[in-house]
C-alpha cells in the first residue's frame, strides 16, 4: 500500500492495523452512503436545475423555435416538447405564441397554427391541461391573427379549418365553437385586399385612396417557401387519408360518410347506364348471328 494512503488510514483510524480490512471498511461506507442518499441527491439536483432556469432565456429560445418553424412534423414536435419541458412557465410561453402570431409573416403564422395542434395533442397525452385551457380561451385571437379580418391571410383559411377540425377530433374544441369560427371564416376566404395588384388606369383619381388598408406583399422567396410547405402538408394529408385502423367497420363508416345522398341525378345516371348495357348486348348478339349465320 502506498505511503500516503497509509498515512490517511492511520489518521482516520489509528487503531486499524490491517490495510485490507480498512479498504473494505471505506468501500462499504461509500456504498452505504450512495445507496441511502441517492434519491435525495437526485431530488436536490432537480430542484437546483429548476432554480437555475432563466425565464428570459427560456422565452428567447422558445421564440427562436417559433420563428424557425417549418412544415415538417419534427419541427413542431420539437417546439412542443420544449414547451412541455418548461411547463412551469406555461403562461409566459403561451404569450410567446400569441406574440409571434401577431408579428410574423403569413407563412410562419400557418406553421404556428399547425404547431398549436401538436402542442395540444402532446399536452393531452401527458395529461397537462393548462396549455389546452389557455388555447381554448384564446382560440379566437389565434384565428384572427392567422386570418386577419382585412383579408391579408386568405391563403391561410384552408389551413386554419384543417387545424380546427383536428382540434375538434381531439376534443380540444367543441363542435359549436368550430362551426362558429368556420362561419366567420367564410367572409375571409377571398378578399380583394389580400392581392398586391396595381390599380387600373381607368380608376378615378389615378391613385389609391389613403383610407385603403395596406396590402400584403410577398417576395419571391416567401412565395417559393410557401409552395414547398404546402406541398409537404398535402403529401402528409394524402398519406393519412389512406391510413386505416384495420377495423372493417371503421372503413365502412368512412365510406358511408364520404358518399353523398342519393338524388334524382343518380337515378337518371343508372337508367342511362342500363340502356347502354342493353344496347351493347344487342350489338354483340347481332354480330355473332351474322358471323355464324344463326337464324332466329
Amino acid at each position: 500500500m502506498p505511503e500516503k494512503f497509509l498515512q490517511i488510514k492511520l489518521w482516520l483510524c489509528p487503531t486499524a492495523s490491517n490495510p485490507t480490512s480498512f479498504c473494505q471498511f471505506l468501500t462499504l461506507t461509500a456504498l452505504t452512503f450512495t445507496a441511502t442518499d441517492l434519491p435525495t441527491l437526485k431530488k436536490a439536483k432537480k430542484s437546483e436545475d429548476k432554480m437555475m432556469i432563466d425565464p428570459f432565456e427560456v422565452r428567447m429560445r422558445f421564440t427562436t423555435q417559433l420563428q424557425h418553424l417549418s412544415a415538417a412534423v419534427t419541427s413542431s414536435q420539437k417546439a412542443a416538447h420544449y414547451a412541455l419541458k418548461y411547463r412551469d412557465l406555461d403562461e409566459d410561453l403561451h404569450s410567446c405564441i400569441l406574440e409571434q402570431l401577431e408579428r410574423n409573416n403569413m407563412n410562419n403564422r400557418a406553421n404556428i397554427m399547425y404547431f398549436i395542434e401538436h402542442l395540444c395533442e402532446m399536452a393531452l397525452k401527458e395529461n397537462y391541461l393548462p396549455y389546452v385551457r389557455m388555447m381554448q380561451r384564446d382560440i379566437l385571437r389565434v384565428v384572427d391573427s392567422v386570418v386577419p379580418p382585412d383579408g391579408t391571410g386568405a391563403a391561410n383559411v384552408k389551413h386554419v379549418r384543417h387545424v380546427l377540425k383536428g382540434l375538434q377530433v381531439k376534443e380540444v374544441l367543441s363542435a359549436e365553437t368550430v362551426a362558429d369560427i368556420d362561419a366567420a371564416l367564410k367572409d375571409r376566404d377571398s378578399h380583394p385586399s389580400h392581392l398586391d395588384l396595381e390599380q387600373d388606369e381607368g380608376t378615378q383619381g389615378g391613385s389609391r385612396s389613403k383610407s385603403e388598408k395596406p396590402q400584403l406583399r410577398l417576395d419571391k422567396k416567401q412565395i417559393e417557401q410557401r409552395i414547398e410547405e404546402d406541398r409537404e402538408r398535402n403529401k402528409r394529408q394524402r398519406e393519412s387519408m389512406w391510413a386505416m385502423t384495420g377495423n372493417d367497420r371503421d372503413e365502412y363508416n368512412q365510406m358511408w360518410e364520404e358518399l353523398s345522398p342519393t338524388g334524382e341525378d343518380d337515378f337518371i345516371r343508372s337508367r342511362e347506364e342500363a340502356l347502354e348495357r342493353a344496347e351493347c348486348v344487342r350489338k354483340h348478339e347481332e354480330f355473332y348471328k351474322n358471323q355464324y349465320g344463326i337464324m332466329e
